[in-house]
């Protein structure tokens, strides 16, 4: 029996979207010296706004406004005062969670039920969670009384837009730090709505400023000279530009850069559960996700049976209208992330992958692939080496587990792994084998919520922390010790802290 789904939209009425933006700097939008350029419908083709690019003369008054917030508001209110501020943004957020939600799809290009039921709730958790951290940095794990850096830049990616966002403005915030945010080119719009919830929260001006634009943009932030530390989540090839621009400066970065999730199927595991997480893990979010599983090694003994599982769960996903509730998957981010796809695919082919794509119609508007599965491939082909960053899966037979074990650890990124078995000393000899950041146990590598400390091991992270969960208070502050000698009015001299006897 097959079941149709009537179509249910959700109503863009909900969001009222300007027709330009200007930059968010002191508390107020500032007309930028750059031009502008249009940030799209990713499903239509659309033009949603006009955006203004950023320049070095922006950055440099966003910095000065955080500098100054920093300086005369911001580290002089009582922690648990800043941690006032950080509730009543998540409380805002919360009662504009529809608003956030179909924006951020709009922008995106993301399913709805995922903005809504994913990235809404828990960039309003993040803010929770670090309004809790704000009078309680003593417990960091710095040492007493650890210090904010001061002024904050933050780079943040287009797959998360606002989730991005809150996992780094959160912390920073909490931490006593101010902060100059550039969200990516593609996906401007929430990062937006989120000043206005700034402005609705009376956040002092200047303690978060958004400036928008491009590649320039962001290396204008990195290179000023009051920023303290940069936060960056991206491409590999940007964050290695990034550490070769502060190498000789005193600012501090974390880099979290590419993946290529792995995932290990025992011939002892539960098939339709691996399978069903195998699904969620490379084709949430379309695959624009760094953790995804895009690399899949199955014994060799159960790989048949696993393969038709696949196929079969892939053709019941649904791809179309990102608005539509029904929608698994929904529009790739941008034209040049959907041609960098099809590249990648080709050349799987051409190596000698068979590809296998879920039988469905694409819409004839919009940038869209349909969910992919390549067989017949080795470690060294292109589509299990390198990222593709979209709805792609590559097959590899194992023919042990040892052998799965040494091809996810030879691998260059060292982000997140699953391992699918019932096996305990398997799953538990893999956790302390992998050379991964994340690991799953039956389980795909989730999404982080508030608590995670996530990130990842060898080219997947270059800093010196994970910059999120209980860990983002320690990337956001640091420590200092005070060694001090008193006069000691009893006896007139210096008292050097030596033991005394009565």
């Amino acid at each position: 029996m097959e079941f149709s789904y009537a179509a249910a939209p959700e109503s863009r009425s909900i969001v009222d979207i300007a027709s330009s933006y200007k930059h968010f700097i002191n508390g107020d939008w500032v007309a930028g010296k750059g031009g502008t350029f249009p940030t799209i419908n990713p499903a239509t083709e659309e033009v949603l706004s006009k955006i203004t690019q950023g320049s070095a003369t922006d950055i440099d008054r966003a910095v000065k406004a955080a500098r100054s917030a920093y300086t005369k508001i911001w580290s002089k209110l009582l922690p648990k005062e800043r941690g006032k501020y950080l509730f009543r943004i998540a409380r805002i957020m919360q009662e504009r969670a529809r608003e956030f939600a179909v924006l951020e799809t709009l922008n995106n290009g993301k399913p709805i039920r995922e903005s809504r039921d994913v990235d809404i709730p828990l960039a309003a958790a993040h803010f929770f969670y670090h309004a809790g951290w704000a009078d309680k940095l003593d417990y960091a794990g710095v040492g007493k009384s650890p210090k904010p850096y001061g002024v904050v830049g933050q780079i943040i990616p287009w797959n998360f837009p606002l989730l991005m966002l809150a996992w780094k403005v959160a912390p920073a915030l909490a931490a006593g730090n101010t902060v100059v945010l550039k969200p990516a080119e593609s996906t401007p719009l929430t990062a937006l709505l989120f000043a206005q919830v700034c402005q609705q929260a009376e956040l002092p001006a200047g303690v978060v400023n958004i400036v928008t634009g491009a590649g320039e943009t962001g290396a204008a932030l990195v290179n000023h000279p009051g920023v303290s530390k940069i936060a960056f989540t991206g491409s590999t090839e940007v964050g290695k530009s990034i550490a070769r621009a502060i190498a000789d400066t005193k600012k501090v970065a974390t880099l979290e850069l590419g993946g290529k999730g792995a995932n290990i199927v025992f011939e002892d595991a539960a098939i339709d559960q691996a399978v069903e997480g195998i699904v969620n893990g490379i084709f949430f979010n379309q695959g624009h996700v760094c953790c995804a599983g895009s690399r899949l090694f199955v014994q060799e003994s159960v790989a048949g049976n696993v393969m038709r599982k696949l196929r079969d769960r892939m053709s019941t996903l649904r791809v179309g209208d990102p608005l539509d509730k029904n929608t698994d998957i929904g529009a790739i981010n941008s034209k040049e992330q959907l041609q960098k796809i099809q590249g990648l695919v080709k050349k799987g082919i051409a190596e000698g992958g068979e590809l296998y794509q879920a039988n469905c119609t694409l819409p004839k508007k919009g940038f869209w692939f349909k969910p992919s599965l390549f067989t017949g491939v080795s470690s060294s082909s292109t589509v299990v080496k390198e990222e593709i960053f979209g709805p792609v899966l590559s097959v590899v037979r194992a023919g042990s587990y040892e052998e799965a074990l040494d091809l996810v650890n030879r691998h260059e990124y060292g982000n997140g792994a699953a391992i699918f078995t019932r096996d305990g000393h398997s799953a538990r000899d893999f956790c302390a084998r992998v050379k991964i950041g994340m690991v799953g146990v039956n389980v795909p590598v989730p999404v982080p919520v508030a608590y995670f400390s996530f990130g990842g091991w060898k080219a997947s992270l270059f800093g010196d922390l994970h910059a999120y969960g209980p860990e983002s208070v320690n990337f956001y502050t640091r420590g200092k010790v005070v060694t001090s000698r008193w006069l000691d009015p009893s006896h007139g001299g210096l008292n050097l802290g030596f033991p005394t006897h009565g």
